[in-house]
């Protein structure tokens, strides 16, 4: 009979990193919330650059042709609808029978900040920093920090195991 995904939650979370099946690089164990993990923004950001026209999507297209990379030195103006991309301070290395979901922290989605705008989804095996989709939903504009938890890891089992070994399976940087 097949076991239910289920989410892990604070003790079950330390356990898992106990045991050394989740590891989170550089971690501190304040970081486990109910049922989470708080993930920090990492010093550097992914800007997408103005075209002057339409960027196709294909499935040749390669995100670095559109964007830059800044540094997280001084803090980020982000406008109104504008997206960036984050990265996580963390590395994350997952066994293969848990899976995640990356969720934006509610204190600052309700001030317009997605942390998420798709693909927040997190393999299992995986073994990288998070990218993260930023995006400024609000009316006014934010300044996003380096160092700070912007967002939360949900773990969850899975039925049956799987290692990601897709194109950002060993992602460092944006």
């Amino acid at each position: 009979m097949a076991r239910p995904m289920s989410v892990l939650t604070h003790e079950a979370i330390l356990c898992e990193i106990d045991e050394g099946r989740v590891v989170i690089t550089p971690f501190s164990r304040d970081q486990v919330g109910a049922a989470s993990i708080d993930l920090t923004l990492g010093r550097e950001i992914r800007l997408i650059e103005p075209a002057g026209r339409p960027i196709e999507i294909r499935e040749e297209t390669d995100y670095r042709s559109h964007t830059k990379v800044s540094s997280l030195a001084v803090p980020f103006q982000l406008d109104p609808g504008v997206t960036i991309h984050g990265i996580t301070l963390e590395k994350l290395c997952l066994p293969p029978d848990l899976c995640g979901f990356l969720e934006g922290r509610s204190r600052y989605a309700r001030l317009g900040l997605m942390i998420h705008v798709t693909s927040a989804f997190v393999q299992p095996g995986v073994a990288n920093r998070q990218v993260l989709e930023m995006s400024n939903v609000s009316s006014e504009s934010l300044l996003i920090h380096a160092g700070v938890r912007i967002c939360q890891l949900v773990l969850m089992r899975t039925e049956g195991q799987a290692v990601y070994r897709g194109r950002f399976s060993e992602q460092e940087s944006i």
